[in-house]
């Protein structure tokens, strides 16, 4: 059952002091699944600034992307159009020791495509009848599968578009998309019903986060992921630096001198 939302947003410092304990065990996890050769994806959908960004940043900041993969597909090319849909997502998948990513994924399908009308009404439903089976193969072949919906409100939508559309260093994240997505709340909502309902599925749930509050969504996140892929600390050796041989010691600051460095403007 879904809590209410706070009625007080998490401060700053109690944020940054849970999230680099998560962090850490997101390391842990790292280790884990490159170890055991985990095949890991992860599905961040949601409303058009429910936060889907600054999540998966908080996700993977302190990790590497060689192990946190993220996908975030553009619009697909004249080929891709003429291929299966999920064709370029399955392109995609993890290999072993790999957790991808999808900032927005095959799930497109069931929410924009459908609302713009980008695919057709057989198309859409086409795809809800087909995902469920080809997500439960993809669960039988080894591969985790996590996917998360940010559920913004309305109010806190319309703030962070005004934000965005007064800030110079967010305005890039405001597409005319996004735009047309405001004035379609209702046509959302109900693409968004009609998708768990053929989706949620037993062998891959979707997991809603109420996402008013940035912060306390993305721990909640976070804490979910650890939770959701059972892992153990991986005994690693101490690290020690080898002594730096001098041999063919020479003063290569010197050998710098008439090259052109960047002004030091700061």
């Amino acid at each position: 059952m879904a809590r209410n939302e706070p009625a007080e947003k998490m401060k700053r410092k109690a944020y940054e002091k849970e999230l680099e304990k998560l962090q850490v065990e997101l390391c842990h996890l790292q280790e884990w699944v490159k170890a055991q050769k985990l095949k890991v994806i992860i599905i961040f959908e949601g409303r058009d600034a429910a936060g889907k960004g600054g999540t998966i940043k908080a996700l993977t900041e302190k990790v590497s992307p060689r192990v946190f993969r993220v996908c975030a597909l553009p619009a697909p090319s004249d080929r891709q159009k003429s291929q299966l849909f999920l064709q370029r997502y399955i392109e995609q998948y993890p290999a072993g020791g790999e957790i991808v990513i999808f900032d927005r994924s095959w799930y497109n399908r069931a929410g924009v495509e459908y609302v713009m009308g980008f695919c057709s009404p057989a198309e859409h439903k086409r795809f809800l009848e087909l995902c469920p089976l080809v997500e439960k193969f993809a669960v039988d072949a080894g591969i985790i599968l996590i996917k998360l919906w940010l559920e913004v409100g309305m109010e806190e939508q319309e703030l962070r578009f005004k934000a965005r559309i007064e800030d110079p260093l967010r305005q890039w994240k405001l597409s005319p998309m996004d735009t047309e997505s405001f004035g379609r709340w209702y046509d959302y909502s109900r693409a968004r019903d009609m998708m768990f309902e053929a989706t949620d599925t037993k062998h891959a749930p979707w997991r809603l986060i109420r996402s008013d509050d940035k912060r306390r969504a993305r721990l909640n996140v976070i804490s979910h992921i650890l939770r959701a892929i059972p892992y153990k600390k991986v005994k690693r050796e101490k690290i020690k630096l080898p002594p730096r041989s001098h041999k063919g010691r020479y003063n290569d600051q010197a050998s710098l001198r008439g090259l052109k460095f960047v002004e030091e403007r700061y």
